[in-house]
């Protein structure tokens, strides 16, 4: 499955982005998603997951209740909501796809991020 993401940017803190990430190749309804994030130097980290019928999400600690995760399976998309952001939340994100995806585990295909910049 081919994944790419857009709708990163420049935002300054409080503010909100809405990430997607359109998916191709494969049935997008077989596989959970999620979404990571990287800043350069650091390991990627989970941000937030959902699963194939988007009926169960998952977040990180860092942005549950500042973040929403969902799906269109019609669309062939999933989003990231983003809202409250922080300067903290700076760094390049990357939609992941996996048939036996479940959190921020088991995870074969990924995209090839977008940047998120939040201003002080």
């Amino acid at each position: 499955v081919q994944l790419q993401a857009f709708g990163g940017g420049l935002v300054q803190a409080g503010g909100s982005l809405r990430l997607s990430c359109e998916a191709s190749g494969r049935t997008f309804s077989n596989y959970g998603m999620g979404w990571f994030r990287q800043v350069s130097g650091k390991n990627r980290e989970f941000v937030a997951a959902i699963s194939r019928s988007g009926g169960s999400t998952y977040y990180a600690d860092s942005v549950k209740g500042r973040f929403t995760i969902s799906r269109d399976n019609a669309k062939n998309t999933v989003y990231l909501q983003m809202n409250n952001l922080k300067p903290e939340d700076t760094a390049v994100y990357y939609c992941a796809a996996g048939p036996r995806a479940i959190g921020a585990m088991s995870y074969d295909y990924w995209g090839q991020g977008t940047e998120v910049t939040v201003s002080s």
